[in-house]
């Protein structure tokens, strides 16, 4: 009898000790065994800005994604809130992230472009969608090789409205310069596996059926420490051609947990109507059409000598 007690416990044991190594193979950690391919590529930049931060670091920096054909919006951009200014004291600077196309007249018009602004960081990749991940490196290797003096970052969007105002007011009380990530959470994300979805990734690209924490690609904000730390640890994590999952795959390689901003939601990834009092007190909206910029911010100034209600 006592033999045959042993024996199941024993067979139960190797039971058990099978399930739990079924398990961890079938959900393995993103940074063992995966296809990493992102490569840092030892090339210079095609265009730089005009921007020395040894000798005036900026408080914030603000990287807008943009396309070569979107002339149009970073216009309205640096008419607004992109322009070079001064807010509470604090230098701000808006810079334009560009790869490359086939089209000789766009990117000699392009060249002219930075030539007369001074504003665009470039390197040569092509100009698509599913770039943006090397766009985003891009940057952050600009402000960890260029302007590390730097205090925060915003990576954004061309197409997004930016109350600078309201965001260096959060940022100056947050006071938060070291390992500081933040944005419009997205938290317990998976994968979408539809092949007919701009957003598809595929198992063989992500085998894994949830994302760690990540921030909304459409504008978020870090302390420019965070750039080097990122850029570092880019070869060593899953590349995936969507740009903030892959952030926030090196964020949590990095142990770095991405954080709200303020207690009310300040992020609006999928835009929000505007008024102007609405928009004194958020930092980021999407969907916003070049003369929209021009209309929202003119409305926006114009509005800050008044009083809104109480909401």
């Amino acid at each position: 009898m006592a033999y045959v007690k042993m024996r199941w416990v024993y067979i139960s044991l190797v039971v058990l000790g099978a399930l739990c190594l079924y398990f961890s193979l079938d959900a393995p950690s993103p940074f063992k065994g995966g296809p990493f391919a992102f490569k840092k590529k030892i090339q210079g930049f095609l265009q730089l800005p005009d921007i020395d931060c040894r000798q005036d670091p900026p408080f914030l920096v603000l990287l807008v994604t943009s396309s070569q054909e979107q002339l149009l919006a970073r216009t309205a951009i640096r008419k607004t809130w992109g322009r070079e200014q001064t807010v509470r004291g604090k230098r701000i600077k808006t810079l334009f992230l560009l790869g490359t196309t086939a089209s000789g007249d766009l990117s000699r018009a392009v060249a002219r472009e930075a030539a007369q602004y001074r504003d665009v960081i470039q390197k040569d990749f092509l100009d698509v969608y599913f770039n943006l991940t090397l766009k985003t490196m891009m940057g952050m290797e600009w402000v960890h090789r260029l302007c590390p003096q730097a205090t925060f970052v915003m990576k954004t969007d061309s197409d997004m409205f930016v109350n600078v105002y309201y965001l260096t007011d959060l940022l100056l009380e947050k006071n938060r310069t070291r390992r500081f990530f933040t944005g419009f959470l997205k938290l317990n994300e998976s994968p979408i596996r539809s092949k007919y979805n701009k957003w598809f990734v595929s198992r063989d690209e992500y085998p894994w059926e949830k994302y760690p924490p990540f921030c909304s690609g459409t504008g978020y904000v870090f302390s420019s420490d965070v750039a080097g730390q990122v850029y570092g640890v880019a070869e060593s994590v899953p590349f995936i051609k969507l740009e903030d999952v892959f952030v926030g795959l090196c964020l949590e390689k990095l142990q770095i947990k991405p954080e709200e901003l303020h207690s009310k939601q300040t992020f609006f990834p999928g835009g929000l109507p505007f008024t102007a009092c609405s928009y004194r007190n958020i930092v980021a909206s999407h969907h916003i059409k070049p003369h929209d910029i021009l209309k929202y911010w003119q409305a926006l100034e114009d509005s800050l000598e008044t009083e809104c209600p109480e909401v």
